[in-house]
């Protein structure tokens, strides 16, 4: 019987290998020159920004920029997979807020702290799950699916916290935000976890290659076996509750849950992936990219913050680095078809 499933799961990974388009040499030459680039850029910049700019590159900045993209970096890993898959998630702020005000609201419940994460963290996995049912079984189009959640999602954060912020009194919980070990935060550290796990989702396992073969071409990916649907669902899942889990992390680090929070923050972690080479088209990702996107989108904010730029212009320099990375996209999509 073991055998017997050995030899469907050493199948089932064959095919989804099969099902990743194989690139030429001038399609795996054009791909290390994109992937280097960006590191090349990266470190460019930060050289750059460590010597032209006041405290920049002080112990006390840099685990400040670790902290401010704790949130971001968790979130990207799983948006990568939806990205990869063909589809995005447009409801990831709101379920942050969301998130944070059930979390508050269970807290001052029950003053169980274990129990009110469990909560958070559950209503993000069944927003994610409702996400993942509508878009792969009723088809609907992802955009229209994630839009509304969003909206609906958020309503409901304003509706059962009556458009106030949920004060938290645990010293438990309140503390979770503030926890170090060896003088890093503890957000920081749930982030760098999140980096390995996906990190070894996408590339050493049958649901990673899976997640890239439906992304590369869905019909058969479902003509060789891999049920599509149920994956699709796995993806939005996990998402939910990643992202929920962020929302709690954020709660207690404000130590309060806030209806309001995170607006605007799904653009962010989309700009990040496709800036970290995750494609829009599906098909394509890497764990080491969305790293460096992050710290990208990072590094230029905390800069922006340094500088004392007004809170407009940083809105012009996000949607810049929103449109530079789909251009990039488009860039590497035609290099890869030359």
């Amino acid at each position: 019987m073991q055998a017997r499933e050995n030899i469907v799961s050493q199948a089932g990974e064959s095919v989804a290998n099969a099902l990743i388009p194989q690139k030429t040499d001038k399609q795996k030459w054009w791909q290390q020159i994109t992937e280097y680039s960006l590191i090349v850029i990266f470190v460019v910049m930060f050289v750059t920004m460590s010597m032209t700019v006041d405290h920049f590159f002080s112990i006390e900045n840099m685990l400040g920029l670790a902290l401010s993209i704790s949130q971001i970096g968790m979130v990207a890993c799983t948006m990568m997979f939806c990205l990869a898959s063909r589809d995005f998630d447009l409801s990831v702020g709101s379920t942050i807020a969301f998130a944070g005000v059930l979390c508050a609201m269970v807290l001052n419940a029950t003053d169980n702290t274990f129990i009110a994460i469990i909560a958070a963290v559950a209503a993000g996995a069944v927003i994610g799950f409702v996400n993942g049912a509508v878009i792969a079984y009723l088809r609907i189009n992802a955009l229209i699916t994630t839009l509304a959640t969003m909206e609906i999602v958020r309503g409901l954060g304003f509706i059962v916290s009556h458009g106030q912020a949920v004060g938290v009194s645990s010293d438990t919980f309140i503390a979770l935000g503030g926890l170090s070990l060896l003088g890093i935060s503890l957000p920081i550290w749930v982030t760098l976890g999140c980096f390995i796990v996906f990190g070894v989702l996408l590339n050493q396992t049958v649901y990673g290659r899976n997640t890239l073969a439906i992304g590369g071409n869905p019909e058969a990916s479902r003509l060789a076996g891999i049920n599509v649907e149920r994956t699709r669902v796995w993806i939005f899942l996990i998402q939910g509750a990643v992202t929920a889990l962020a929302g709690v992390i954020l709660a207690s680090r404000i130590t309060s849950g806030q209806p309001n929070a995170a607006q605007g923050f799904e653009l962010n972690v989309i700009s990040a992936c496709v800036l970290g080479g995750v494609s829009l088209l599906g098909g394509r990702a890497t764990i080491s990219g969305v790293v460096i996107g992050v710290l990208i989108m990072g590094t230029v904010e905390n800069v922006m913050n340094l500088l004392n730029i007004d809170a407009f212009y940083q809105y012009l320099v996000r949607g810049a680095i929103l449109l530079a990375a789909v251009l990039l996209d488009q860039l590497k999509n035609r290099g890869a078809r030359d």
